[in-house]
């Protein structure tokens, strides 16, 4: 993407919700668009190549408080049954969200549905400026399959100095021999105790 890249594609992908990766929840079981008649036609330039389509992950999931992101874009990008997954704490039943978190929880992936990450993430976007980018890249190619390793840093406003978060989107994409697809961002945010390694901090040649 949180990240979403979603955006990312960060795009890592959300508390920010769900992008900060303390979010608990399971995708909804909605069907997520994609691959059919409905579909929403992709801008030619998003799909057309690996850096178009990251490109427009991480674009389409950034912008100011209470700026509706293109959603129809974000649908144009991602194949059908695509997943975005954060990997966060869990904490104990009956926590409250925000409670801080001890350093001793375990971590699992948190799987969300197209539609279920977009819900989730349009709540917040209302109250909270987001602006995701990447940082890095490293990147492995097999026929039509791709694996896109893609340092990510955010902030609440464009101009800030420094990101509030940063992170790893693992992301894997697709070509039918006309257009790049999204399948799956599976990302994880930093911490104290997980900083970011400094190989990954530039972008592999």
């Amino acid at each position: 993407m949180k990240h979403v890249l979603v955006p990312s594609l960060t795009f890592c992908l959300l508390t920010f919700g769900l992008l900060l990766g303390h979010a608990r929840a399971q995708g909804s079981s909605t069907p997520p668009k994609g691959g059919d008649s409905s579909t929403p036609l992709p801008r030619p330039a998003d799909v057309s190549s690996i850096d178009g389509i990251i490109a427009a992950v991480y674009e389409v999931i950034s912008g100011p408080a209470g700026q509706k992101r293109d959603w129809e874009r974000m649908r144009s990008l991602f194949a059908p049954g695509a997943r975005l997954i954060p990997t966060s704490p869990v904490r104990p039943p009956g926590s409250a969200p925000d409670a801080p978190l001890t350093g001793a929880e375990a971590y699992a992936p948190h799987v969300f549905d197209l539609e279920a990450f977009i819900e989730r993430v349009d709540k917040n976007t209302q109250t909270q400026g987001f602006f995701e980018r990447e940082s890095a890249r490293r990147a492995e190619t097999y026929g039509h399959i791709a694996h896109v390793w893609s340092t990510y840093e955010a902030r609440h406003k464009a101009d800030d100095p420094k990101p509030f978060i940063r992170g790893i989107n693992s992301i894997q994409l697709a070509n039918d021999g006309k257009r790049w697809w999204v399948v799956t961002i599976f990302w994880e945010a930093e911490t104290p105790k997980t900083p970011v390694p400094e190989k990954y901090l530039k972008s592999q040649d």
